[in-house]
Formats: structure tokens, sequence, C-alpha cells
């Protein structure tokens, strides 16, 4: 099941998203399907449809979820980005945090900020938070878990590069866009989205410039929760990104970068400078 987070006029709304081309789930595609809106907030009620129908192509999407507490970032999770980056795979998770204003949705635009000459893409899976979890068993990460989007951890290398910390390279204002859904586990079934076998991809102006699975994750999704959830206490709303592959690389104003993960769908955001 997809829900998204849409505006049809000045109220935002969720809705579940049917009716996609199963060759081509975005919002884009050639059958861009409808949203059956629902009554409040998945995060913290159960889905219950209003009976309202809305054409995706008349809804706006914006970012699934506004973390109320944080963005987890987790850095160096790919051997082959490790080694591109000029580093050895971590014996343990790298973590770093950004903001909730970092985050943007589909179509937004990510401002290249002035202070940086060199900004990246990162294309990533994304774990939504359900609920509290503190201290978590990787067997149990599953229970807290709502579902799984897509995220670009958009990244000033060059500040990377020349700070102590990732502050400010991973935490500046339209850093993180989330999108264009969340996709939630079908409880009792073994289909649907496996976060442990998806590709991974990023276009840069509709061309392939990065490409993995999460086949190759060096911590998989429930040891990066139950890592995290060691740290510090996870909220509903938090998302977890997961690492990038390997194929990073430089975004440029006036380019669009699209990334997407196989089972969820892709979203794409244009870059432009102030």
């Amino acid at each position: 099941m997809k829900i998204a987070r849409f505006s049809a006029g000045d109220e935002l709304r969720y809705g579940i998203v049917e009716g996609l081309d199963p060759e081509d789930p975005s919002p884009s595609g050639e059958s861009a399907g409808h949203l059956i809106v629902l009554k409040g907030d998945p995060l913290y009620t159960l889905p219950e449809a209003t009976g309202q129908v809305v054409p995706l192509s008349e809804a706006r999407l914006v970012s699934p979820v506004i973390p109320r507490s944080k963005v987890v970032g987790i850095g160096k999770n790919y051997a082959a980005h490790a080694a591109e980056m000029g580093s050895e795979p971590p014996a343990e998770p790298v973590v770093f945090l950004k903001p909730n204003t970092a985050v943007i949705g589909p179509d937004a635009p990510i401002v290249l900020p002035e202070w940086s000459d060199e900004v990246h893409y990162e294309a990533e899976l994304a774990v939504v938070i359900r609920t509290v979890a503190k201290d978590i068993d990787p067997a149990d990460a599953h229970r807290v878990v709502l579902g799984y989007t897509v995220a670009n951890d958009v990244t000033a290398r060059d500040r990377q590069r020349q700070d102590t910390t990732w502050t400010r390279a991973k935490s500046f204002d339209t850093s993180c866009p989330l999108g264009p859904w969340i996709e939630v586990p079908d409880p009792g079934t073994e289909a649907g989205f496996d976060p442990a076998a998806a590709t991974i991809r990023t276009r840069v102006d509709g061309l392939v410039v990065q490409e993995g699975s999460t086949r190759d994750l060096i911590h998989t999704v429930p040891e990066l929760i139950a890592f995290v959830s060691r740290l510090f206490t996870l909220l509903p709303g938090d998302v977890v990104l997961t690492g990038t592959p390997a194929g990073v690389g430089e975004i440029r104003a006036g380019q669009r970068v699209e990334v997407s993960v196989e089972g969820i769908g892709s979203m794409s955001n244009p870059v432009l400078r102030r």
C-alpha cells in the first residue's frame, strides 16, 4: 500500500495511491492513478477512507512525512561508496542528523547553498518510523516501521571534506528530498516491497548516473534501526536514511535530479541557485 501526502487546494491530506502503471510507478507515469483520500494522519490513526477520490494528476504531492523530531542519516553503508570516498567500510554505522527543515517533497527545488561550490546527489532508501522505539533488537525492528520511501541525501561535498563534522554539509535547507509516497508493508503476506533487495538509481537530466542495490548494504535495515535506537529514542515520523551506493556525483543549477527505489517509485527535483 502506498500512502501519499498531498495538497489539492489549501489543505494537506493523505491518500492511498492506486491505479499506477506497475512498469512506471511514478507520479508522472503514463497511468498516473488516483488517490483514495484518508481521514487523519496514518502515523497516528488507522487508514480510513473518506469516500473522496482525487486523480493523482490533480494533486500536488509533498513530502510524505515531515519528521517532528529528526532525520537520521547513515554514512558509508555500502563498501563501494566508502571506497570512492577514500575510506574503508566502517565497523559500526556512521550516524549524523538532518533537521526537519532540510525536508522537501517531489518537484520542490533543491537550492544550492551559496557557501558551497560542489553539491552531490545521494539516492537512498529511507525508513519511516511508526512508533516510539528505544533499545530495539534487530528481530523486532519491523514492529516500529510504518513504511519506506525514497530519499536524496543532498550533500555539500566540499564542506564535508573541509569540516570536522558533517553538519553543514548535510543539514542545509532543501538537502533532504523525500517522496513520492510511503510504501507501507502489507502485514501477513510475503508479497510486496523487500527493503533487502531493491535497486536504487539516480538520473540527472534523464541520464542514469548511479545504480546500486540494497543487497549490498553493510548494515541492514533492522541492524540500523536497532543501532540508532540504542543511541537515542526514535519517535513517530522520524526518518532513517540507510546510506547511498557508489556513483555519487555533482548536481548543478538548471539540472533536474531524479532518485528512485525499485518497488516504491521515483521523484525528481529541479536544482537552482539563488
